[in-house]
């Protein structure tokens, strides 16, 4: 499929998912994310979030979805549908809430590796991006180490690592500063601001939303309910408290033209 420079880099058109027990995960939403946008996912817990993220990559791939004109999402341009999943998941790098379902090799340096020998690339240029990825995520020393011996931040750090050795084009990250003291949350929001693609991040953690995404989403019951810039959307006092969230402390106490600055 030939790809414009216009072109979204993600595109939903009226996504539904209903899981097998008759929930209504996913209801008719629609939006498009441009190229290097960081764009916040919000919601109480159960609004359809991860549900929301699963299909970005076909993890929740709906059985219809075998031809073109029936995808409902769209990476690159690419339909996500099962007989183009390969081409799309060579797109995007998706970071689990835990750690522990994405390492599973004795060493780190093997985990970096998973992904990039898996690409079919040479291994010089496989030990070229785990090295470079090391150090990206301040762990070059951490090659020799056993995952499981590590804090839950460091493995965090070893799955983004894992992440950016196969160079996506777009990070979708879901809950990625749960269980992270502050130093930890620190360090890997400094990495994800030196990522240009685009990201898509499923997050309860709004001060995090404010201090690293453009725009935001606010999710409930499944539908799309909000989609606008981080400040004005999150600074609604009425929406927040309508979808089970609460403004910031520091949007608070801040004018109307202070939040279109």
């Amino acid at each position: 499929m030939t790809m414009t420079t216009n072109s979204p880099a993600l595109e939903l058109r009226k996504l539904s998912f209903q899981y097998p027990n008759g929930r209504m995960a996913l209801d008719q939403v629609s939006c498009s994310l441009a190229a290097g946008e960081r764009v916040a996912v919000v919601g109480p817990s159960g609004a359809g979030k991860s549900t929301l993220l699963m299909h970005l990559n076909g993890l929740l791939p709906a059985p219809s979805l075998t031809a073109d004109d029936q995808a409902q999402v769209f990476v690159q341009s690419l339909p996500v549908i099962k007989s183009r999943l390969g081409e799309v998941r060579r797109q995007i790098g998706f970071l689990f809430q835990d750690p522990d379902d994405q390492l599973f090799c004795p060493t780190v340096r093997e985990d970096v590796a998973f992904g990039p020998l898996n690409l079919g690339l040479p291994r010089s240029e496989v030990f070229r991006r785990v090295d470079h990825s090391l150090v990206a995520v301040g762990l070059p020393e951490h090659g020799p180490r056993n995952p499981s011996q590590l804090s839950t931040g460091e493995r965090k750090r070893v799955c983004l690592a894992g992440i950016l050795a196969c160079e996506p084009a777009m990070l979708v990250l879901d809950e990625p500063t749960s269980n992270l003291d502050p130093r930890a949350r620190r360090q890997l929001l400094q990495i994800l601001g030196q990522f240009p693609g685009t990201q898509v991040i499923a997050t309860h953690d709004l001060d995090f939303v404010l201090d690293h995404c453009h725009r935001v989403l606010v999710l409930d019951g499944g539908k799309l309910h909000a989609d606008g810039p981080v400040e004005r959307v999150l600074s609604n006092a009425i929406l927040m408290d309508r979808h089970g969230l609460e403004v910031p402390w520091r949007l608070r106490h801040r004018s109307p033209s202070e939040l279109d600055r």
